[in-house]
């Protein structure tokens, strides 16, 4: 994207940096004299968010204005998170411009004013490409750089930290002054408690030391209080300690015992749900816990030898335990409460591109960022579905050399960022200044493997995974190299230089071992090989700009900036989703992902909208009709019927690790039959497969369960006084002897028969005659007698739509094609009548809720995201679905005709208004599955959260408990 070239030295040069000029700036996606913004659509929209539980509104703000492609979610998210200024000020930020605008010059100011940029023009491409990209929802820089940068308050671009803290009680009571001021500046921190002795341990007095284990309540209780960012998340944290630590049970038991005092305060009538009134009481919940292992102690785990407890002060034994016993210990705490994750000292070590300066001993709160004590780390994540390309034959590809480019200019704005940057302590300010660790990742891989019809848990899936994490790093560390000749490598950098030319070696090694499976990675493998090829040729000649260069995070806030389906690594969560429409009102839908990859597959337009239509109306793929059952596995998810194994998850963190700087933000989800010897074996495989952190959730493991505030009220409710039962018959109400009606000739599966409905004259389905082209047949005859039945049950106000919902979907021979444009597919000659009657004669709202839509209001919504007819389609269909009251059925059979003409097949996407119990899609997936998905209740909005990584996300608001 860009080339470098000799001059002059100008603008600000790290120590020890060469005198080279700036960057030149190739155009990707602008046009020179076009500004990105005046290519697009604006629209101005009202954002009202409110607390679904009392209809209370919890911000509001009118007319701001966005592109007119940005969904109502993203909409929402930017303008109540991002826009500055006090609401109801002219000072109150009201379009995206203006938030762009105002990070994107601050972004090129600075590089101009450090000498990054060979020209002015160049300096204008920069900020050009960088608003087209966020414009476009390509990238996106971490929370933190929308809530600072270009503002009068601290411009504070990192979201990620790591502290530090020593065996005295002045660094201690420090440690709780720092990570207050990060957590009140909207971020997380990690730190490794393993300096401080244990209580088994002597202090200089001569009496017993509390133990790492005592501090963390008073931290604990310090996070609980502090809402980040002006109540933007809570605080996020994460304790590590050593695994040889002689407090190291008692830090495993933390939770555990937490989690028996729920159980008890429960059952003695305690409110301890989560969000609960009673749940505060409960400690360490603030924090994500980790046992930091080392490769001694995994191998004493393997042979079952005993293992050595070291004092913190001298390093003597203290204690011989069992590993295997302390190994168990960890997985059986994991099995019940999640905690704590696991660590691997020796791995994240063996990839540490600056150990001259110190060991890398901790983690931010979701495991990705790892890096010196002291430091930190800013996020930007790329969208990978906005890089995967269909040709007009309808062949797939990942764009490498788009990806590459984007990806250059995102690592040069980060780096850009550090320069201008301020940091919550000194400390952090000194290490982050002179060794510039940079966080770039992605999101959407659970949506782009299966938009190209990669199972998650799939050598393809895994070789498409980690070709395109190869490429991002190795791009990302060439153009470190390449900044490192224009402004000078890192500070640290010369002490560390034969290490980090030494983990470049390691990544280059691992990308050309990997294996390639089929076209679409391996050009993305190719384009990787290259450019590691070139990081060791520049970064020989000119060092490195950036001790850390990416990361994969949870992508939370962020990732619904982006419209994303998935966060970070992660699988989907469901096949459908929860979708806000403009205006209010929102609707279930099925993933946009589902149809792209049935048809990489492929499968037919009206197969593909026969199996779209099923998973609307289960929520899963199993028995879709014509949907092979090796096909299956494309579509797993995260949760549900059909879900990924535990070992799946492993595999695919593997496949990405030996391509990242740092390490993954992920939770290998484990089904509630799960055991501990199942958790043993997945810490077991993490380390044998070279990742570098893992965490568990056992589906149902936890004691505190939300409830909606309802659901707490009718818990609480007396039993209301016994009714006076009244007995009800129902009255036949005959038609009468003239009545109007409508004959649909049909065929499905081969099989070809009429149908006859009769109406009452002042509306209402009152009689079905079903006849087969084979009279005196056994199914001929069954229809006739299921006819009679039908008809009599509607007579007695048995109400169309129970039948509706009864009879469609049932699978039965003949089954197949039908000759009719709206219901293409049909399971059985019963599910296509059904369906049929259910288009004739309910109203939208109803089949609408039940996921039956016409062939016109399913591309109607492809193209506009609503189902509303326009005026002249509501006047056919009004005409279409009176006409049996009338005295002759032509008018209908012509009103039908016509829009038949205008109907296309094409990629569906089945809908139906969400029920009216869900609030966004984790309620619906746990409607849909008969799940419950063990999530905090958003603290903002009220509604349930869904993991992002080992964190959390409220997709209605966009609050995490993470830092991103």
């Amino acid at each position: 994207m860009t080339e470098t070239t000799s001059g002059p030295a100008r603008g600000s040069r790290a120590k020890g940096g060469k005198a080279k000029s700036g960057l030149r700036i190739e155009r990707v996606h602008t046009t020179p004299g076009v500004h990105p913004y005046d290519e697009v659509n604006w629209e101005r929209r009202d954002v009202v968010m409110t607390n679904w539980r009392d209809g209370s509104i919890n911000f509001e703000q009118r007319g701001v204005e966005f592109p007119d492609f940005w969904s109502v979610n993203a909409v929402n998210i930017v303008t109540s998170k991002y826009f500055r200024g006090a609401v109801g000020t002219p000072q109150r930020e009201s379009s995206l411009k203006q938030l762009i605008d105002r990070v994107v010059k601050t972004y090129r100011a600075a590089g101009e004013e450090h000498g990054y940029f060979d020209s002015p023009a160049d300096a204008e491409i920069f900020e050009h490409e960088l608003a087209y990209a966020v414009l476009h929802q390509i990238f996106a820089f971490n929370s933190p750089v929308w809530f600072n940068v270009g503002t009068k308050q601290p411009q504070q671009v990192s979201a990620c930290f790591i502290l530090s803290v020593d065996d005295s009680m002045e660094s201690i009571l420090d440690w709780y002054k720092e990570e207050g001021m990060i957590f009140k500046g909207g971020s997380g921190a990690g730190l490794n408690l393993s300096r401080i002795r244990s209580s088994k341990e002597l202090l200089s007095s001569g009496g017993n030391a509390s133990g790492p284990v005592s501090f963390m309540r008073g931290a604990d209780a310090s996070a609980g209080t502090i809402k980040s960012g002006g109540a933007t998340r809570r605080a996020a944290k994460m304790v590590v300690l050593d695994v040889d630590h002689p407090d190291v049970e008692a830090f495993i038991d933390t939770k555990v015992k937490e989690e028996e005092k729920i159980r008890a305060l429960r059952d003695a009538g305690f409110d301890m749900d989560l969000g609960g009134d009673d749940i505060a009481s409960v400690q360490y919940q603030n924090a994500n816990n980790s046992v930091r292992v080392n490769d001694e102690f995994m191998k004493a785990v393997e042979s079952g030898s005993n293992f050595a407890l070291r004092a913190r002060m001298t390093g003597e034994v203290v204690e011989e335990v069992d590993a295997k016993k302390l190994f168990h210990k960890m997985a059986e705490a994991a099995h019940v409460c999640a905690d704590p994750g696991i660590q691997y000292d020796d791995t994240i070590n063996r990839w540490h591109t600056s150990p001259e300066t110190g060991r890398i001993t901790a983690s931010n709160p979701c495991s990705e960022y790892m890096h010196l004590d002291n430091s930190s780390c800013n996020l930007a994540s790329l969208n990978l579905m906005k890089f995967l390309r269909d040709d007009d034959q309808g062949n797939q590809s990942f764009d490498a050399e788009r990806f590459a480019k984007v990806t250059e200019l995102v690592i040069t704005a980060m780096d850009i960022s550090i320069c201008f940057a301020d940091f919550p302590t000194e400390k952090i300010g000194e290490t982050t200044r002179a060794f510039r660790q940079l966080g770039i990742g992605y999101a959407n891989l659970g949506a782009l493997l299966m938009a190209t019809g990669h199972a998650y848990d799939s050598d393809g899936g895994r070789a498409l995974a980690g070709s395109i994490t190869s490429l991002m790093t190795g791009t990302s560390y060439k153009r470190s190299a390449e900044l490192a000749a224009v402004v000078g490598p890192y500070e640290g950098y010369a002490r560390n230089a034969e290490a980090h030319r030494g983990v470049m070696k390691q990544h280059s090694d691992a990308n050309d071992a990997a294996p390639r499976t089929d076209d679409l990675d391996s050009p993305v493998w190719a384009a990787a090989t290259e450019a590691w090829q070139d990081v060791q040729r520049l970064g020989k000649k000119n060092g490195f700009r950036n001790a850390q260069a990416s990361v994969l995070a949870p992508t939370g806030t962020i990732g619904l900036m982006m419209d994303c389906d998935t966060t970070g690594v992660e699988p989907d969560l469901a096949l459908v989703k929860f979708k806000k429409l403009v205006g209010g009102g929102s609707m279930q839908i099925v993933n946009n992902t589902v149809p792209k990859a049935l048809k990489r597959l492929g499968y037919q337009p009206e197969q593909v909208e026969a199996i779209v239509e099923h998973i609307a109306e289960h929520g899963n793929v199993v028995d879709a009709p014509g949907l092979k059952p090796e096909h299956y596995e494309v579509f797993d998810c995260a949760m549900g019927e059909r879900s990924i194994s535990p070992m799946g998850h492993v595999r695919m963190m593997a496949a990405a690790q030996p391509f990242l700087s740092g390490a993954i933000s992920k939770t290998v989800n484990m089904p509630a039959s799960s055991t501990v010897e199942d958790v043993e074996e997945i810490y077991l495989q993490g380390w044998k497969l070279g990742t570098k952190a893992l965490a568990v959730y056992v589906e149902n493991s936890k004691v505190g369960q939300p409830l909606s505030a309802k659901a707490k009220e009718e818990k609480k409710a007396e039993a209301p006084e016994p009714e006076k039962v009244v007995e009800y018959r129902p009255v036949r109400r005959r038609l009468p002897k003239g009545r109007p009606g409508i004959t649909t000739s049909f065929t499905v599966g081969g099989a070809e028969g009429y149908m006859t409905a009769n109406s009452y004259p002042d509306d209402g389905l009152g009689e079905v005659f079903l006849k087969m082209s084979k009279q005196g047949s056994t199914l001929a005859g069954m229809m006739d007698a299921f006819s009679i039945a039908v008809s009599v049950g509607l007579q007695y106000g048995v109400p169309l739509e129970t039948y509706v919902s009864k009879f469609t979907n049932m699978r039965f021979e003949p089954a197949g094609m039908t000759d009719d444009t709206d219901v293409r597919m049909a399971q059985s000659i019963v599910d296509y009548i059904f369906r049929r009657l259910a288009l004739d004669f309910l109203p939208f709202e109803t089949r609408s809720a039940l996921g039956i839509h016409s062939a016109a209001e399913r591309q109607r919504h492809l193209e506009t995201g609503s189902y509303e007819a326009t005026e002249d389609e509501f006047d056919a269909d009004a005409l279409a679905q009176s006409a049996p009251k009338a005295e002759h059925a032509a008018s209908a059979e012509e009103a039908k005709d016509s829009k038949d003409e205008q109907r296309t097949a094409t990629e569906p996407e089945a809908a139906a208004p969400a029920p009216r119990e869900a609030h966004n899609s984790t309620e619906l997936m746990e409607m849909q599955l008969g799940l419950n998905a063990d999530a905090p209740l958003c603290f903002s909005c009220g509604t349930k959260m869904r993991r992002a990584g080992s964190c959390y996300l409220c997709e209605g608001c966009g609050s995490t408990s993470g830092c991103s």
